[in-house]
């Protein structure tokens, strides 16, 4: 499909407005579940041991995530958009999955805390927590409703979002891998 078929559609019928509503309601669900996870949630003994491989896994998917946004911002500014496309849905695959091993490996192990010393380390680590964290909240909204703008064809309205939705989502793929990287490259 070229670049100007893919933008002649006109966007389809579902109501913007319903479809926001429910990607916000669903975002908070699942935040507010997330929020219990890891702060409240008591990982049971029995599975500490097990699939300790989870947060490399995490780390993972992340950075894939992050190699497959690059890669569609890179098509799309060279109108390769049929590329750009598919590797906007890998990006939001992998994402997918991260989310999907994130989950498990709070249920099966609990939250991680850093092993280190309260020092300049922990002190950047925290601060990359943080805007790790909020800035993930803000984007699992504006991801879904920026795919929710691609695949119903609002492509004006898509752009204008995208332009704020990728870098947050880029950020927080990569500070998911540094965070993972920090808790587990700690050697006191």
């Amino acid at each position: 499909m070229s670049t100007t078929a893919a933008s002649t559609h006109k966007p389809a019928a579902f109501p913007t407005g319903i479809a926001v509503g429910a990607i916000l309601a669903v975002s908070a669900l699942a935040c507010a579940f997330l929020f219990w996870l890891v702060y409240a949630h008591h990982a049971p003994d029995a599975y500490n041991m097990r699939l300790r491989f989870l947060p490399a896994l995490n780390a993972l998917f992340n950075g894939l995530s992050a190699i497959a946004l690059i890669s569609g911002f890179l098509l799309i500014r060279r109108k390769r958009v049929v590329a750009h496309r598919a590797a906007m849905l890998t990006a939001f695959a992998f994402s997918t999955l991260f989310l999907i091993s994130y989950i498990t490996n709070h249920w099966l192990h609990g939250d991680m805390r850093f092993p280190g010393p309260h020092n300049a380390i922990w002190m950047a680590y925290i601060a990359i927590l943080i805007s790790h964290i909020l800035l993930s909240v803000v984007a699992l909204p504006m991801v879904l409703i920026t795919l929710f703008l691609a695949l119903t064809r609002r492509f004006s309205t898509h752009r204008k979002l995208a332009r704020w939705t990728y870098p947050i989502w880029l950020y927080v793929s990569v500070t998911g891998v540094i965070v993972g990287a920090m808790l587990a490259g700690w050697h006191g």
